[in-house]
């Protein structure tokens, strides 16, 4: 997912025009030069393309106060990291000393830019005094109105041109995407260098060693594989502005590009709070998943060690019992052969279609098992269900009343359909809707 990243000299509009771009008031907005002192990012949508904004604090080239030395580094950070930056400037001011030094970063830094003109408030044609911005060496300045809204379409429009080429269109071969996450320091950097019988990752004791997504493709007998090694995720409160905070986004980026996941544990440990925050963002992303219990090597254990720990990760993570467990030393390779098969299993497994026929005759068998529950008197009557997509499969029912349809209904029906057909190692979407709704 690309990151665009809003920057300039203090109170030329920045926060209010990252507001705009969001559609919601997410920075405080002040007229006081230096209000945005962090990084606040949002997900935003343009002509079908997704991609992170980052709004910045002001940069001052040339000052001595630590605050805003401070908030040059931050912005600084999120111009090494963007895709594509959107130098601001403010009409009424002209081309300052300090928007020719913001350019000059950005023309250091190689960086792709767009400059954008702040308070052309007014409708029809742009001020005359835009002109001056083509000094900025930066290419065509853009007029916009933060207050209003005005020119930001052909804003983006620019920024989209200077995107990188979407995942899609660049992933022409059938390899499978695997995203290895895990809290920081569980060996997903290890991992990654065993699958690959080389190092490509630096591993080290210190958490927060993989700061970026690393892709790595791999020719297997089992068909070619991609691995992204992702940066550790910590609790939030933990992770400091700054690389990590980028590497974090790249991570969770990398989940959401991916085709299924390795979630590493380490198997000392269990499964922490950490770990099933983890989990749960390949959960609800739909990724097919395998759990990886590392350092198995190092475990004091005896004949029921193994199923002691693995009902352990069953229970804590209990939303997802679709998902198998591996038990592995990515230190000393032990069992690590397995994964491939793991993974091209529950891939496999996240492509199947169930013809609609064959799904209802399911259906029908497990509510003649069990009834479908009623209230008041009045019965939930199932039609008829479909599946409409793939990876991950979801899955449709037609009924007579929602509000009839109890999760519990919902979860032993899921249930049946993943036991009748297999649907093991992939989660299950399921939706409701009455008849005759679209």
């Amino acid at each position: 997912m690309p990151i665009v990243a809003i920057v300039g000299r203090p109170n030329v509009g920045k926060s209010m025009l990252f507001n705009k771009l969001a559609g919601r008031r997410l920075s405080i907005v002040e007229d006081t030069p230096g209000v945005t002192r962090d990084r606040l990012h949002a997900l935003c949508e343009w002509r079908g393309r997704a991609f992170t904004l980052f709004d910045t604090g002001g940069i001052e080239p040339r000052t001595d106060d630590e605050m805003l030395k401070f908030m040059r580094a931050q912005a600084l950070i999120a111009i090494d990291n963007a895709d594509v930056a959107i130098l601001l400037a403010d009409v009424r001011a002209g081309l300052t000393a300090a928007d020719k030094d913001v350019a000059d970063m950005l023309l250091k830094a190689k960086k792709r830019a767009v400059v954008a003109v702040n308070k052309c408030d007014g409708i029809g044609a742009a001020p005359a005094e835009i002109y001056e911005f083509y000094g900025l060496g930066l290419g065509e300045p853009y007029p916009v109105s933060a207050l209003h809204g005005h020119g930001t379409g052909d804003l983006l429009d620019a920024c989209l041109e200077a995107f990188p080429p979407a995942d899609e269109e660049g992933r022409q071969d059938d390899a499978i995407h695997v995203a290895i996450v895990g809290k920081p320091n569980v060996g997903k950097s290890s991992l990654l260098n065993r699958l690959l019988g080389e190092e490509r990752a630096i591993v080290s004791d210190m958490a927060g060693t993989t700061r970026d997504a690393i892709d790595e493709r791999l020719e297997h007998p089992l068909g070619p594989f991609v691995f992204t090694d992702t940066a550790g995720l910590r609790r939030k409160a933990k992770v400091e502005y700054g690389i990590e905070h980028f590497g974090v986004l790249r991570a969770i980026a990398a989940i959401k590009r991916s085709d299924a996941c390795l979630i590493l544990l380490d198997a000392r440990d269990g499964v922490t709070e950490q770990d099933t925050k983890v989990a749960g963002l390949a959960h609800e992303a739909g990724k097919p998943s395998v759990i990886v219990a590392n350092k198995w090597d190092i475990v004091e254990k005896d004949e029921k060690t193994m199923k002691r720990i693995t009902d352990g990760i069953k229970r804590d993570l209990g939303y997802m019992p679709y998902a198998p467990v591996e038990f592995i030393s990515a230190l000393t390779g032990s069992r690590v052969g397995r994964l491939f098969e793991r993974i091209r299993y529950v891939y496999d497994k996240a492509g199947v279609r169930i013809p609609t026929g064959q799904l209802n005759e399911a259906l029908a068998e497990a509510a003649m098992r069990v009834q479908p529950p009623t209230d008041k008197g009045k019965r939930l009557k199932i039609y008829y269900m479909t599946q409409v997509s793939s990876r991950p499969p979801r899955f449709v029912a037609f009924c007579n009343d929602k509000e009839l349809f109890h999760f519990s209904y919902l979860r032993y029906l899921e249930n049946q359909i993943r036991q009748t057909f297999g649907l093991d190692g992939t989660p299950i979407v399921m939706t409701v809707r009455e008849k005759g709704e679209e």
